[in-house]
């Protein structure tokens, strides 16, 4: 922080030329008082020596200025040079002298070593081994002990202690210069925080001295005299005239009275930088402020000039490489879809931030930025208008992803891809991806393209075929799908989303059937119209914290066995987020869901209602929950209910949570809410940057023969 200081400076003139008389006493004249007859000037005193004469005594000067000098030993002596000659009372000092002390001895006679020249001062070392009561023949540190007074009332201590010189040395030194080093240093820090804080008076001052009670030790203590605390006297902004008035005071939060303080005035200033960009003025420029500082009153004066720059409007977008290797991963026309604001709305950096962070998202480019430049150009709402300009660098396009997961009656589970996402530009993306499982096994193919037409919209086609193997059924089944989306990112999460589309399946399955009393296999075709809409208001993604959200899924479908039979899939559900403090989170959860317009056992088992596994009711086996068949085996239903309750406890980068679920599959169309089952257990969680990594494991109460005593789900994300 700059900071000027004014200080009256008394002095005294004294005019050339001119040596003043004394009074017959030898004192000079004293001055009158205030309302007197003032003495003599100086200017009417009779100088001691005449002007004429002290000319004459000056030696003549020769012309030649660069004349060589004249030999020594044409100079004369002055045969008249009066001497001073010993006084008879000078001599009587001189005999008293030696007789208390007698006659001093020639220093070089008796210490020869003084006539030796000095040691150079690069050479001079301090050796710590001299202190008293260490012994020299010890290659020893010296050890020191550091006491700071004053800093602890105006809490700074702890500051200071994290930058001490003195601190880091942790009481050890290679000698004793270098703790004398570390004192200067710590008393420069001391005042640079002081001054930091407004204590610009603030002294510090350091002394080394060897510790009474430990001779063998050093003790540095460092005294610091803080002074008054000074405080801003006024705050004036010199600029040009914002639109609407007052945007950079309502902007700089400073006020006459607060302290001088540099990182609340850094910050202060900051935030002008911030705002203002916000609400029109891209190119202000703040230039150096100036506080000037009362040592009397104990305030500063602080101004702060800036740049204001021209008030704009955003104009157009276009694109260029970044450098002369750089390629265009898309051109100027998709970046327009991604951008969130029109030509001739008023300039917002924070939009230009978020098509900045839209364009990294992508994952097409290895650099990317965006500079807004003036036009000269006049808006029509008097505005200048301002472009932006694009610089890109694609980067690589391909991706190999994978993921793994076990959950006890799923088995363990290794999801696999190969995405290369710009093969059909602008962002049109091909996914081939598989998996393999101890109870699942499949291959697909995606094409998807993102910020079709749109930001955030995402049109999908998907090929998959896939084989399962469950407890409640066994299914080959082949599906061609498509979808349109409007999504969440983790850039923009947004309050409603939606997605509608058109699934196509073709599977054979077995089931039990009751008819015949055993298990055959069927094979349906399936015609689906899958449709979500959900309202977000928790504060992320993967890890809530707080808010709430709404999900509906409604699918209407056909499913073809020899005769049509039309039926729609319903499921509502709902979670809640509450902070009971920063570490501890209650979430819950509750879903219901029903198929009406057709019986459970003319329903593929692949397309009925399941209930149990680590989404849904831990502690049970994956889709367990509900009626069984004769044999023994889950075989669905037709609505379902499920509750969960968590208390998510985090530390650090690690959680702990405990949890119950209940719920239950039906065969009727509406969830009964009774023979509800339970599951209890305790989850652990460790928090990465791209989410949770979650265990939980759990027991079902009052467990039945044939259900599992402890059951095991790893996954990533919390359970809901």
């Amino acid at each position: 922080m700059r900071a000027v200081w004014v200080a009256a400076i008394a002095s005294a003139a004294v005019l050339p030329g001119a040596a003043w008389a004394q009074d017959a006493a030898g004192q000079e004249a004293e001055a009158g008082a205030p309302g007197e007859v003032a003495p003599e000037s100086p200017q009417d005193a009779e100088p001691i020596i005449p002007e004429s004469e002290f000319e004459e005594a000056l030696p003549e000067i020769s012309g030649d200025l660069y004349a060589p000098l004249e030999p020594i030993d044409r100079f004369e002596v002055v045969e008249d040079t009066q001497v001073v000659e010993p006084t008879e009372s000078a001599d009587a000092m001189d005999r008293t002298l030696e007789g208390e002390i007698g006659t001093l001895p020639a220093v070089a006679d008796e210490a020869p070593e003084f006539a030796e020249p000095l040691t150079p001062l690069a050479e001079f070392e301090v050796d710590p081994r001299e202190i008293e009561g260490v012994d020299p023949a010890e290659e020893v540190e010296v050890r020191y002990a550091t006491v700071v007074e004053g800093l602890e009332q105006v809490g700074l201590l702890d500051r200071f202690e994290d930058l001490s010189a003195l601190e880091e040395g942790d009481g050890e030194a290679a000698n004793a210069a270098m703790v004398a080093a570390r004192a200067r240093e710590d008393e420069n820090l001391a005042t640079r925080l002081l001054q930091a804080e407004g204590y610009y008076d603030g002294t510090a001052t350091a002394s080394v001295v060897q510790d009474p009670e430990q001779p063998s030790r050093l003790r540095v203590r460092l005294n610091v005299e803080p002074g008054p605390l000074y405080r801003l006297g006024s705050v004036r902004i010199d600029s040009a005239p914002t639109e609407p008035p007052g945007l950079i005071d309502e902007a700089l939060p400073l006020e006459a009275g607060d302290p001088i303080d540099a990182v609340r005035v850094k910050a202060a200033e900051a935030n002008v930088s911030l705002r203002l960009p916000q609400q029109g003025y891209p190119f202000i420029e703040l230039l150096e402020r100036d506080i000037l500082l009362d040592g009397e009153t104990h305030t500063g004066a602080y101004t702060l000039p800036v740049n204001l720059g021209p008030r704009v409007s955003f104009n157009g977008i276009s694109t260029e490489p970044a450098s002369e290797e750089s390629e265009l991963a898309f051109g100027a026309e998709h970046v327009r879809t991604l951008a969130r604001f029109e030509r001739g709305e008023l300039y917002d950096s924070r939009k230009v931030d978020d098509l900045r962070e839209a364009l990294i998202a992508t994952g097409l480019f290895s650099t990317v930025s965006v500079e807004a430049q003036r036009t000269g150009e006049e808006a029509p709402n008097g505005t200048e208008y301002v472009h932006l300009l694009v610089r890109q660098d694609a980067g690589p396009p391909r991706t190999l992803a994978a993921e793994a997961g076990y959950n006890t009656g799923q088995g363990l589970r290794v999801e696999g891809s190969w995405t290369h996402r710009n093969l059909f530009p602008p962002e049109g993306a091909l996914i081939a991806g598989g998996v393999a499982g101890t109870q699942e096994q499949g291959l697909s193919l995606v094409f998807r393209r993102s910020n079709a037409g749109r930001r955030d919209r995402t049109v999908s086609l998907r090929l998959e075929a896939n084989h399962s193997d469950y407890e409640a059924f066994e299914s080959y089944t082949g599906t061609f799908a498509g979808r349109i989306a409007f999504e969440s990112t983790p850039i923009w999460q947004k309050r409603w989303t939606y997605y509608y589309g058109f699934e196509i399946v073709g599977t054979n399955e077995d089931r039990y059937n009751f008819d015949l009393g055993r298990r055959d296999r069927g094979t349906w075709l399936i015609g689906a119209l899958p449709a979500f809409v959900g309202f977000d208001t928790s504060d992320d993604l993967l890890n809530p914290t707080r808010g709430f959200r709404i999900k509906l899924n409604v699918s209407p479908e056909t499913s073809v066995r020899g005769a049509a039979r039309p039926y729609a899939r319903v499921l509502l559900e709902g979670t809640a987020y509450y902070p009971v403090s920063d570490d501890l989170v209650i979430a819950g959860r509750a879903r219901v869901g029903t198929i009406p317009g057709i019986d459970r056992n003319d329903l593929p088992p692949s397309r009925r209602m399941y209930a149990g596994g680590g989404g849904s009711v831990r502690g049970f086996g994956y889709q367990e929950l509900g009626p069984l068949a004769p044999d023994g085996r889950p075989i669905g239903g037709r609505s379902l209910n499920e509750f969960s309750l968590e208390a998510r406890y985090r530390f650090g980068n690690f959680g702990i949570v405990p949890f119950i679920d209940a719920g239950q599959v039906y065969e009727t169309i509406y969830p009964q809410g009774q023979d509800l089952r339970f599951g209890v257990g305790i989850g652990g969680r460790f928090y990465t940057n791209f989410g949770p990594l979650r265990v939980d494991v759990a027991t079902p109460l009052n467990r039945r023969e044939g259900e599992p005593k402890v059951a095991l789900y790893i996954s990533i994300g919390q359970a809901f």
